[in-house]
């Protein structure tokens, strides 16, 4: 990952508001707006370049904040100096240089801040196709990191356009999910999901998804991404983005993410990293659970060492049938009378409300499942009565059509599981040496009241460190739920 600036600007992170250099509209795209710094062999979309010579007028409504309106009759033109041109790293690549714009029309406003910020995320690293989505007061840069490896690494940078930030969110998805599942499904929220929540609270709001998220198959996933492979992935974007932005930061995460935000902060001594946010993960158990865990690990362990180093728990098309098709039947049999099965509905529903019953390496460890709900076994499966507590079937759909390859590493499953068992031989997430503020918040019914890591946190002289267990909700219901912004999330107020 590139870096164009070593110290920080005086003027702060917009400081580069005024010259998003290489920008190009296409209006085919809704508004989207992509810059392409994709490598030989990459695909490319064909934008409409701006030239220096053919520079149309913009102008950008303040009341709505869309990045681009031309209105030639009230709008002064945006000018470019071509005598000021930087070149373009893209990576070993070498780019054309583009142009930098020196002028952009004064009611750009707070768009121009959130764009020039981004373009400045951009720059730092430097690779992929970076993809603009302008909202409602927020602008969203999607840019894919392409490197050597198969897949790569996805940064989703959110940023309002009102106000400057006062700090950095990294949001780590859990298993499977991505940033946009995970943190940005806006489906029963009114106010969106908890990226828009962050963001509203004055955070730049940055989303790291995992290489496998756009693996084109398990083959494109290697025995190496373990824990320590996706913490390395994450301290790469930290690092790029420090080296520029030198804001305060947090890591927050969810399931999976949690436990990488805790290992995250354990390796990282900078001191602009100021807390720790997790929502419904697990540290290390005792007695039965922790013996279970290291059966758990030693399963794992052996299908990595037999060469499966990837799976795919099916989520998004058990959702998906039990939306589009829900009265049918399923393959599952159907636990009253095995030769009868779930309705495609009926299996959906249970396998959110009552995970811990399913069969699976890993289910147990969820106190009852995915999501807080009821189950009720009819005379027959289609008499089955069902409902989901906190969030709609529609909320699950909407999240889960937004996954890549919904794979999953088998090494970080391997490497999570011996940190439940507290087998710090296969791995250890060094708690002595996490030193900011953790706020660490699981749900009834997903991971439990198990405190332990933050009982190990504050055992090695973290005083700064709170533990709360939220009632009746589910794993996922801690961060989709329509009560989430007004039940869970001012937990994790500073």
């Amino acid at each position: 990952m590139g870096r164009e600036h070593s110290e920080p600007r005086p003027d702060g992170p917009y400081a580069d508001h005024a010259r998003p250099d290489r920008v190009r509209v296409d209006p085919v795209q809704a508004g989207r707006t992509q810059t392409d710094h994709t490598q030989a062999g990459h695909p490319q979309i064909d934008p409409v370049r701006v030239e220096p010579a053919r520079v149309d007028p913009v102008r950008v409504d303040p009341a709505r904040v869309d990045p681009v309106r031309v209105d030639p009759a009230r709008v002064d033109p945006v000018r470019v100096d071509p005598a000021r041109v930087d070149p373009v790293r893209v990576g070993p690549v070498r780019a054309t240089p583009a142009p930098r714009i020196t002028a952009v029309a004064h009611e750009a406003g707070a768009a121009v801040k959130g764009a020039g910020l981004l373009t400045r995320v951009e720059r730092a690293l430097g690779t992929g196709t970076a993809v603009y989505l302008p909202g409602d007061g927020w602008i969203r840069l999607t840019l894919p990191l392409h490197d050597a490896g198969p897949a790569p690494v996805t940064v989703e940078v959110l940023a309002d356009t009102t106000r400057v930030p006062h700090g950095i969110a990294y949001l780590l998805p859990g298993g499977g999910l991505n940033f946009t599942a995970d943190y940005f499904t806006p489906d029963g929220h009114a106010g969106g999901g908890l990226a828009h929540h962050l963001r509203r609270q004055g955070l730049l709001v940055v989303g790291v998804t995992p290489r496998e998220d756009a693996a084109g198959g398990p083959a494109d996933v290697g025995a190496d991404r373990g824990l320590a492979a996706h913490r390395r992935d994450l301290a790469g974007v930290v690092a790029a983005l420090d080296a520029v932005l030198r804001l305060p930061y947090q890591y927050a995460g969810h399931s999976a993410g949690g436990a990488l935000a805790l290992d995250a902060a354990s390796h990282d001594p900078s001191p602009r990293l100021r807390r720790v946010l997790v929502l419904d993960t697990t540290g290390p158990y005792t007695g039965d659970p922790a013996a279970r865990a290291a059966r758990t690990r030693d399963e794992y362990a052996d299908l990595v060492a037999g060469g499966t180093y990837a799976s795919d728990p099916g989520l998004a098309a058990l959702v998906a049938r039990a939306v589009t098709d829900p009265h049918s039947p399923s393959p599952v049999p159907w636990p009253p009378d095995p030769g009868l099965r779930f309705t495609n509905a009926g299996l959906a529903h249970f396998a959110l409300i009552r995970t811990a019953d399913l069969p699976g390496a890993a289910n147990w460890i969820h106190r009852r499942g995915h999501a807080a709900g009821e189950y009720v076994f009819g005379a027959t499966p289609a008499e089955d009565r069902f409902a989901l507590t906190h969030t709609p079937l529609a909320t699950w759909h909407a999240a889960t059509a937004a996954l890549g390859s919904g794979l999953i590493p088998t090494a970080l499953l391997r490497d999570l599981a011996a940190i439940w068992a507290g087998d710090e031989a296969t791995y250890r997430i060094a708690w002595d040496r996490i030193r900011a503020e953790v706020v660490w918040v699981n749900a009834q019914w997903g991971r439990g009241d198990e405190s332990r890591g933050a009982d190990l946190i504050r055992a090695c002289g973290n005083t700064r460190v709170t533990f709360t267990t939220v009632p009746g909700h589910g794993h996922a219901d801690v961060v989709w739920s329509p009560t989430a912004p007004t039940d869970v999330w001012p937990l994790l107020r500073p």
